[in-house]
């Protein structure tokens, strides 16, 4: 019974994956919109109905635009969110829509940290480093031993409990938001670029790389690695791959021989990825 992962966007105006199983769908982030995410599911070959879970990051609108409908349309999916989000989603701009995110009986709650299963996926849940309430990455294992999904974005550091988190990882999904020259030299004003370059902002294509190491150290073992997140004013795909190849390289890492390295795309459904 293998795991599979599919990204159907990745990038600062919209976010959103799936990873399964044979029997249990689990959709991660709903930042676009939900007729983008059932293209994406049928793509994917996963019916909604299948669709048993839908896990939110944290409450900035590239991750939670698409939620109010796309819920809907997943109709026996429960949503699953930090409590400090719930919060977060009740105190920021929804509060000016007089329906709320999503019907409380549909709400789950945890704290960043938390293991819990739905179906056969075991979800362990990560505290990110993010100007958000609680935000948490998400760490997928099939129940039956066949593999896991790492997806770690959204975050200013890479800590020791993330690197721990992902040692395992099969598919490791990781954000590289940004070349910090083109950040710097670019036209973000000053206040923008200190958030992003700060602990509590995003992850730099070096930054992803430095994160890399550190889980390939605590377990050397050959995986996928999927680059996310990436701004469109602050990078590309081909600055993002070139960096982190090159940088594991230098440490003996090779792309092809000793992992996989690629970018995910911003608006497009990704290929599936299977363990």
């Amino acid at each position: 019974m293998s795991l599979r992962f599919c990204s159907i966007a990745s990038g600062s105006s919209g976010n959103s994956y799936l990873v399964r199983t044979d029997s249990t769908a689990i959709v991660i982030d709903a930042g676009v919109t939900a007729r983008k995410i059932i293209e994406g599911l049928t793509m994917a070959n996963t019916d909604p109905d299948e669709v048993k879970a839908l896990l939110i990051t944290h409450e900035h609108t590239d991750h939670i635009n698409g939620v109010p409908v796309t819920a809907n349309r997943l109709g026996g999916a429960s949503v699953f969110a930090s409590r400090g989000t719930w919060e977060g989603v009740s105190g920021g701009s929804w509060r000016r829509n007089p329906r709320p995110l999503v019907s409380e009986e549909r709400k789950e709650s945890f704290a960043p940290g938390d293991i819990f299963t739905v179906g056969d996926i075991k979800i362990q849940t990560v505290p990110l480093s993010h100007d958000a309430m609680a935000p948490a990455g998400y760490v997928l294992r099939s129940a039956h031993g066949e593999g896991s999904v790492s997806l770690i974005t959204d975050t200013g550091i890479f800590t020791k409990r993330m690197t721990s988190a992902s040692a395992d990882a099969d598919i490791f999904v990781i954000e590289a938001n940004h070349d910090v020259d083109m950040l710097v030299r670019g036209r973000y004003p000053d206040f923008l670029k200190q958030r992003i370059l700060s602990k509590t902002g995003h992850l730099s294509n070096e930054a992803a790389a430095d994160a890399l190491l550190r889980v390939m150290a605590l377990k050397r073992k050959k995986r996928c690695v999927l680059l996310a997140h990436l701004s469109a004013e602050n990078n590309t795909p081909a600055t993002a791959e070139e960096t982190v190849t090159r940088l594991l390289a230098e440490s003996n890492y090779h792309n092809g021989r000793d992992l996989y390295i690629g970018v995910l795309p911003r608006s497009r459904v990704s290929m599936l990825f299977e363990i």
